[in-house]
């Protein structure tokens, strides 16, 4: 019976701590560039979770094991779109697998442009993604986190969203809240999968092109969101992973988006498949794909 008893606090403490390192943290105190409607966020649960129509920007922390901890972090931002969040297939499953390599992780949950709360549409996204990477900053002491060891995973239009923050984490995108805003919203490193790069109509995924600019855009902010005229070198180091058949997003946001980085001398690594499309994720069930996570396992531990 003690031992029984034993088993059953045991586990009832094991369980305790895993579910304690998954929280769910706001953003904001007063959301920037938002007005109030009776707007709804809207969650699908299918094969994959799908999360649209975004009210209240969050991000769910996933702390590595202290016995393990490299002390990095990365801050993952699912695809969709700009129209919705994949939010476990690109998101919290690699929250998870992040965690197996002792990489702390934060799934953003970042409002998208379509929303009738955003006043200016296409700023959303870049002034959710600053504030989370400099609230993890801020928190990185608590999280056993090292404030330079913090990078970016960014899925299809969430590539493009991360590649925005590398290229443009200096843009004052909203007004100083409190004293995080202080900190630097730079990333130490980001890792684009299939991305969106380009907002040119030669390259770009007419989508989520739509659904962050609008219908007719100006030439300046087409420029400003094209992230590979935003390059420098002060862009951190970069890796880039595409297929040549993905349909979807053309390889040649990633080209293009490599050519510039290469230019400005910025350390750069891709990886290109023949085979593979698009939104694969793990890639699990596709042998030209199912070591892709090697290759980015190997990058990391470099960064």
């Amino acid at each position: 019976m003690l031992k029984k008893l034993f088993f059953v606090c045991t586990f009832s403490l094991i369980s305790f701590s895993l579910l304690a390192q998954e929280t769910v943290i706001t953003l904001w105190k007063t959301v920037p560039n938002q007005k109030e409607t009776n707007e709804q966020e809207i969650v699908k649960i299918g094969n994959i979770k799908s999360i649209s129509n975004v009210q209240v920007p969050s991000f769910e922390v996933f702390i590595a094991p202290k016995n393990i901890s490299t002390k990095k972090a990365v801050l993952i931002l699912p695809g969709g779109g700009y129209g919705n969040l994949a939010f476990d297939h690109e998101g919290t499953n690699f929250a998870k697998w992040l965690n197996t390599l002792g990489i702390s992780a934060f799934v953003l949950k970042y409002r998208l442009p379509k929303s009738k709360s955003i006043i200016k549409p296409h700023l959303a996204p870049l002034q959710d993604v600053q504030r989370a990477i400099k609230l993890i900053r801020f928190n990185a002491e608590k999280w056993n986190i090292h404030k330079n060891k913090i990078g970016v995973l960014g899925f299809s239009a969430g590539g493009h969203l991360a590649a925005t923050l590398g290229t443009h984490y200096d843009y004052k995108s909203y007004e100083n809240q409190d004293n995080i805003d202080n900190l630097s919203a730079k990333p130490n490193f980001m890792a684009l999968i299939y991305p969106v790069i380009s907002m040119k109509d030669a390259i770009t995924h007419q989508g989520s092109k739509f659904n962050l600019l609008g219908k007719n855009p100006s030439k300046e902010i087409v420029h400003f969101y094209s992230n590979e005229l935003q390059v420098n070198n002060k862009v951190p180091p970069t890796f880039i992973l595409h297929t040549t058949d993905d349909n979807i997003v053309p390889i040649e946001n990633s080209l293009f988006f490599f050519q510039a980085l290469k230019k400005n001398n910025v350390l750069t690594e891709m990886h290109i498949y023949p085979k593979g499309g698009h939104g694969f994720a793990f890639g699990k069930n596709n042998p030209h794909l199912k070591n892709w996570i090697a290759l980015l396992d190997k990058w990391l531990k470099n960064q």
